[in-house]
């Protein structure tokens, strides 16, 4: 197997390390008798389901666990030990001794969604390929500068939305994009997640095996606190984007890809709130977006977490409305319906697509081996989701938490990437890095 490029540091303090910039080279294409050696970064929940998912693939291995929580080594590696037969996977603390191994291919990206854009910006400059979870960034320039890099290193890189390797909904956005309901004029994004309040919790020293500098990595300097750690992290603007960052890329996803917009909305606006508890939480639990295209048709998003109904019995989905029908699209299920009568049309309910296996509504293990299959081929086309676009759908939940913050309608110039004659919305493009931990800014 080829040795690919390693990646340098200079040291600037103890203990610490940036990465130096490189001129990496396209890697070759991998022979199907070759293994692939995958790091892990991030062991809970979708890290969970990347070892689970990447080592039930032929020719893979994982080389690497990474995570800033070392209590998590035992399950994670007792847990892999169930899935295959190879030889165990070394662990680190360290994401960066991890891009130093020559001999790691690529790396998945699980952390929390501020070292996201770094991780990623670091792999590439590496010589790593990548696959990184949703939301790609934590903010609209980071994700461009993931974009550069992996053009300027040619590395391949893919974003975690799932669903454009689920069958059956490539088969609704097939049917959506030959005019299946006609002109498709509106989406709308659904995510229903009730939840419940975090409470109150004193900062604290952080538990013995957990590296708490690395964890905060870019973020600002904040002592530890049990509700900004595992999970709760989401609900604080320094680590993550509310649950319309959370969900929201899948579903801004669909939603995008269904209307075949490429291109950034003209107009935003995002009303809501935090409700109902006094706790720790800064981000809202209920927003209702809108996004305004140049040719007048619109993009929605909800976030209701609190008590609520479903919309057409959909929780977590997407609905698209048309000059001659509507589309409800609920995981692998969707449905259609025509005139003022509501005439049940064409509809799958996920047994029915190319993978009769397939009807958990992520396409998850599809996903992985896209990425496999890639890194084998080398042909970047060939990747279900580009990491540009990963980076449109996740800008798209950005700017809405934007225009949220400043409770405003806000305009927006996607050619770029800034917000219209408006310095104080443009703060939030791009947020201040605590050295050494800082997102390079990359030129193609």
């Amino acid at each position: 197997m080829e040795t690919i490029n390693r990646r340098e540091f200079v040291k600037t303090t103890a203990g610490a390390a940036i990465a130096a910039p490189f001129i990496s080279t396209a890697g070759r294409a991998h022979s199907p008798n070759d293994t692939i050696n995958l790091a892990v970064i991030g062991l809970r929940s979708r890290g969970q389901a990347h070892y689970d998912g990447f080592g039930k693939i032929p020719g893979v291995r994982i080389a690497t666990f990474c995570d800033v929580d070392e209590r998590l080594f035992p399950e994670a590696l007792a847990r892999l030990g169930k899935v295959t037969q190879q030889k165990p996977p070394g662990t680190e603390t360290d994401l960066r001794r991890v891009l130093d191994d020559k001999n790691i291919d690529a790396v998945t990206i699980a952390t929390p969604d501020h070292w996201h854009a770094l991780a990623a910006v670091w792999a590439c400059q590496a010589g790593k390929d990548v696959y990184v979870e949703k939301p790609v960034s934590h903010n609209i320039w980071e994700g461009r500068q993931i974009v550069n890099a992996a053009r300027k290193y040619n590395r391949l890189v893919e974003a975690g939305t799932q669903n454009r390797s689920n069958p059956s909904v490539q088969a609704a956005m097939k049917f959506l994009h030959e005019g299946g309901i006609g002109d498709v004029y509106m989406a709308k994004g659904l995510c229903f997640k009730p939840r419940d309040t975090i409470g109150h919790k004193p900062d604290s020293t952080a538990p013995a095996g957990v590296h708490y500098d690395l964890w905060l990595g870019p973020a600002p300097l904040r002592p530890f606190n049990e509700n900004r750690f595992h999970y709760n992290w989401h609900w604080f603007w320094d680590y993550g984007c509310a649950d319309l960052g959370n969900q929201g890329p899948h579903q801004m996803d669909i939603a995008r890809w269904g209307m075949n917009k490429a291109e950034y909305p003209e107009k935003i606006f995002c009303g809501g709130g935090k409700f109902a508890f006094d706790d720790d939480q800064e981000t809202p639990n209920t927003q209702n977006a809108t996004l305004k295209y140049r040719d007048g048709k619109i993009i929605q998003f909800e976030v209701r977490g609190l008590y609520t109904n479903a919309e057409d019995r959909i929780r977590i989905g997407n609905l698209f409305f048309g000059t001659k029908g509507w589309m409800h699209l609920d995981g692998s299920e969707w449905k259609t319906y025509f005139g003022r009568k509501n005439e049940p049309g064409p509809s799958m309910n996920g047994k029915d697509a190319a993978d009769p296996s397939n009807t958990s509504g992520t396409g998850d293990q599809n996903h992985f081996e896209n990425f496999i299959k890639v890194l084998r081929s080398r042909k970047r086309t060939e990747l279900n989701a580009d990491i540009e676009e990963g980076h449109l759908s996740t800008a798209l939940c950005h700017l809405c938490n934007v225009a949220h913050r400043e409770d405003r309608e806000l305009q927006f110039d996607g050619q770029n990437e800034k917000f219209v004659r408006d310095s104080k919305a443009d703060q939030y493009l791009r947020r201040k890095y605590r050295a050494p931990f800082e997102v390079p800014e990359v030129t193609q």
